[in-house]
């Protein structure tokens, strides 16, 4: 997925027009949303996700559950309208909203966490999660992790084409917690005319068992597993994570 940056709303002023044909549909993911709903808290009504994009998550989960997004960027928020009729959308930052009202589920997906680049910013976001979800409700969230992020420094530029037009994506991480992901996309407008936009995303990594530790007096773990279906560790390439909000 491209990252999506708390505090970072310039590029998705750019990007948002090309942001789902790129990434395609996150069918499987919904399914495994609507399945870990199904298997740790099946009488949930309702849904919040934070970072919600293009809505493409949101659309994913079905019209059983009252959908509630929100995004720093009003330009993704206009497409998922579109996707999400029925959504009640915000433009909001996740580290700091309020809603006047709690739920039964909140999401954070495709390492959108990650793209909140301070530690106190994550501490910020779970706080409000805790606010925000009824007593046993769901935090259901995925984040890169600092092996993933290592490995994406040492690879080489990632080239996709589509829709006539060309992505090309490289990491730079710094050997420590903090990866930028350099994007260009050329966009074609003619046979030989092309319109660059480009931007610079930084994402941080958090070792897994600190990112627990800082979830452990408000949460309880229900499931964490990898790609893979083992446990992950911090060279997995990516880690998902149910908790339940503690009383």
């Amino acid at each position: 997925m491209l990252p999506w940056q708390n505090g970072d709303v310039t590029a998705y002023q750019e990007f948002a027009p090309f942001y789902d044909a790129v990434n395609g549909e996150p069918a499987e993911r919904s399914r495994q949303i609507l399945d870990y709903i199904a298997r740790f808290r099946p009488a949930s009504t309702s849904v919040l996700e934070l970072g919600c994009g293009t809505g493409a998550v949101l659309a994913g989960l079905g019209s059983g559950l009252a959908l509630t997004g929100l995004d720093l960027s009003s330009e993704m928020l206009a497409y998922a309208k579109r996707r999400c009729p029925s959504a009640r959308l915000y433009e909001a930052d996740m580290t700091t909203f309020v809603q006047p009202e709690q739920f039964d589920v909140v999401l954070c997906v495709f390492d959108t966490l990650n793209h909140v680049t301070t530690l106190e910013g994550w501490l910020a976001t779970f706080e409000r999660v805790h606010a925000h979800l009824v007593v046993g409700g769901l935090f259901i969230f995925d984040v890169n992790t600092l092996g993933r992020l290592r490995h994406l420094g040492d690879s080489a530029p990632w080239v996709h084409h589509f829709d006539q037009h060309t992505l090309i994506m490289n990491v730079e991480f710094d050997g420590h917690c903090l990866a930028q992901w350099e994007i260009r996309i050329f966009e074609q407008l003619h046979e030989r005319h092309f319109v660059l936009h480009h931007e610079r995303i930084t994402e941080l990594g958090i070792p897994l068992e600190r990112l627990k530790n800082a979830l452990a007096s408000d949460f309880e773990l229900l499931m964490e597993t990898d790609p893979e279906g083992k446990t992950p560790s911090d060279e997995s390439s990516r880690a998902y994570f149910v908790f339940r909000r503690r009383a």
